[in-house]
């Protein structure tokens, strides 16, 4: 029996000495990752656009017109929205909306109404940031 007892402490020992302390491993960190860059502001401008104040005349009921992004447009590309509202009720007149990717984009108003004032809204939001977003307003009127 003594020698049992031996034999399980001798055997408790080995195991106990034949711990892996004391070894160490080098972790290598993980990088924190890049946050993407922060997309460039929306920018653009209407070819017609009269300037504030002032009211675009229109021959006829319809006034094409030509949205030129000047911005970085996003990759997930941009929505264009175009709304023209009468002045004296607010009711709509002419809207349209359209994804695109170009720099250039051309749409034509129509209906429009001899001696109605009216203000286009045009609207140009990233697909990908909604808040990055322009506006521009203008006024028109049919001859």
């Amino acid at each position: 029996m003594k020698q049992f007892r031996f034999f399980f402490i001798a055997i408790t020992f080995l195991f106990f000495a034949c711990s892996k302390g004391g070894d160490t491993t080098s972790s290598t960190p993980t990088p924190t990752p890049t946050p993407p860059a922060a997309e460039a502001a929306v920018a653009f401008s209407v070819n017609v656009d009269p300037g504030t104040g002032n009211i675009l005349g229109v021959v006829g009921t319809s006034q094409p017109i030509n949205v030129k992004v000047s911005s970085a447009i996003p990759a997930s590309g941009i929505t264009i929205s175009v709304i023209v509202t009468k002045d004296v009720d607010n009711s709509t007149v002419f809207s349209t909306s359209t994804s695109s990717v170009a720099a250039d984009n051309n749409f034509t108003i129509t209906g429009l109404t001899p001696g109605v004032l009216c203000t286009a809204n045009v609207l140009v939001t990233s697909k990908s940031t909604l808040t990055n977003s322009k506006a521009l307003s203008f006024k028109l009127a049919a001859k």
